[in-house]
C-alpha cells in the first residue's frame, strides 16, 4: 500500500500534531512511536498513564434474544453465562479447530454482545460470523466508533476527572457512562498487563476526548511499539505472531479460553468448529505435537521470531514467535513454540540469532506480574 491508500484513524491529525512516526499497520497509518521513543513510553506506561490510539481495531454487535446461543456455536467460551456488562475473552475458530482470531466480547444487556475484533481480521471475522450465524442475529459493524486505551498504574485517576463512574469498574467489566453528555462505553481491560480502560467513542468526538487526557498530568500518548514491548512483558500472545491458522487453543496455551460449560461434561459441552480435537487435546486423550512457552536470554543478546530454537544436540525443536529486549527487566525475553519433552520451566534451550546459538531458559509468564483491579 501507499500511504496514501492508507485509512486513517480519527486521531491521525492529533498523531502528525505530536510528532508520532506513523508507519504501515494492518492497513492504517499507524503510529508506532512518538518524540520521546518506545522505551520512554513503555516505562510511562508501566508508572503512570499512557493513551494508545487503537481505533484501527474492529467494532461489532450482534443483536437478537439468540445472539448469545448463536455466537457460542462459533467459540468455546461460555457467552450464555456471561453477565451482564461483563467481558470476556473469545476465539474463532476453523473447523479443524485452529485459530482465526482472537477478540474480546461483553454481554451490554438487551440482547446484544458488543465484540472488539483485531484489525487485521476484521472483514474476515465479520464475514464469517454473517455467514456462519448472520440468520439467527443482526451482525452490526460499527465503523462510527473510535476506540482509546488509556493504561497505566495512575489511569483510572486521569480518566475519573472526565467520565465519573470509571472508579467503579473492576477488571473485565463495562458500563455505558457519560463523557460531555454522549454515551461512551468503558471497559476496564487492555493489552498492557496494567490496569487501564478501553473507551468505544463516536469517531467524531474521539479526538477531543484524547486531548482532554492527554492534558492531564499523568497522561502521555503511546504508540505500537510500546503496546508490543508491554503485551510481550505481560505474556499477552498476538495473533498473526503467537498464533494463527495452524494454532489450536491448546497449542497457544490457551485451555483458561475452554469454559467449564463446554469442556466434555459441561451443560453445553462441544458444540463448536473443532471441538472434538479441542477437547482432545484438552484432556490429553490427544497428544500436542508443540506448546507456547515463555524464554529469557541468558546473554543480553535480542532474540526475535522466526529465530530457529534447539536443543543442546542442535536438534530444531521449534521456534520463536515475539521476541525483544524487555525494557521493564532490562533483559532479552520471547515466546516461542517447543516440543512437549522441551516445556518444562527450567529447561535449557537454544535460540539461534545470526548463526549464533543464544542460551535461552524456558520461563513462567507473565514475565512481569500484572496489576489488573479485581
Amino acid at each position: 500500500m501507499s500511504d496514501t491508500d492508507l485509512l486513517k484513524t480519527p486521531l491521525y491529525a492529533l498523531h502528525q500534531e505530536l510528532g508520532a512516526r506513523l508507519v504501515p499497520f494492518a492497513g492504517y497509518s499507524m503510529p508506532v512511536q512518538y518524540k520521546s521513543g518506545l522505551i520512554a513510553e513503555h516505562r510511562h506506561t508501566r508508572a503512570a498513564a499512557s493513551l494508545f490510539d487503537v481505533s484501527h481495531m474492529g467494532q461489532l454487535e450482534l443483536i437478537g434474544p439468540d445472539a448469545a446461543a448463536a455466537l457460542e456455536t462459533l467459540v468455546p467460551a461460555d457467552v450464555l453465562g456471561l453477565g451482564v456488562d461483563r467481558q470476556r475473552y473469545g476465539l474463532l475458530l476453523t473447523d479443524d479447530g485452529t485459530i482465526t482470531d482472537d477478540f474480546m466480547f461483553v454481554n451490554r444487556g438487551a440482547d446484544r454482545l458488543f465484540l472488539i475484533v483485531n484489525a487485521a481480521c476484521k472483514a474476515d471475522d465479520i464475514a464469517h460470523i454473517r455467514e456462519r450465524i448472520g440468520s439467527r442475529c443482526t451482525v452490526q459493524p460499527l465503523p462510527g466508533q473510535g476506540l482509546l486505551a488509556l493504561q497505566g498504574p495512575q489511569a483510572e485517576a486521569a480518566l475519573a476527572r472526565h467520565i465519573p463512574g470509571v472508579a467503579e469498574l473492576t477488571f473485565m467489566t463495562g458500563r455505558t457512562l457519560d463523557w460531555r453528555g454522549q454515551p461512551v462505553y468503558v471497559t476496564r481491560s487492555g493489552y498492557t498487563g496494567e490496569d487501564g480502560f478501553e473507551i468505544s467513542i463516536a469517531a467524531g468526538q474521539a479526538e477531543a476526548l484524547a486531548r482532554a487526557l492527554l492534558a492531564e498530568p499523568e497522561v502521555a500518548p503511546a504508540g505500537l511499539g510500546a503496546r508490543n514491548s508491554l503485551r510481550l512483558e505481560a505474556g499477552l500472545g498476538l495473533y498473526g505472531n503467537d498464533m494463527d491458522r495452524s494454532t489450536t487453543p491448546m497449542e497457544a496455551g490457551l485451555n483458561w479460553a475452554v469454559q467449564k460449560p463446554r469442556r466434555r461434561g459441561g451443560e453445553r459441552a462441544g458444540g463448536f468448529p473443532g471441538a472434538d480435537k479441542i477437547l482432545a487435546q484438552l484432556d490429553g486423550s490427544l497428544p500436542l505435537a508443540r506448546k507456547r512457552v515463555g524464554l529469557v536470554a541468558q546473554q543480553r543478546v535480542p532474540v526475535r521470531e522466526p529465530a530457529p530454537l534447539q536443543d543442546a544436540a542442535g536438534n530444531n525443536i521449534g521456534r520463536v514467535t515475539s521476541g525483544l529486549l524487555a525494557p521493564s527487566l532490562d533483559q532479552p525475553i520471547a515466546m516461542g513454540y517447543v516440543t512437549p519433552e522441551h516445556t518444562a520451566t527450567g529447561t535449557l534451550v537454544n535460540a539461534v540469532v545470526r548463526g549464533r546459538p543464544v542460551p535461552m531458559v524456558v520461563s513462567a509468564m507473565p514475565f512481569v506480574a500484572p496489576h489488573y483491579k479485581r
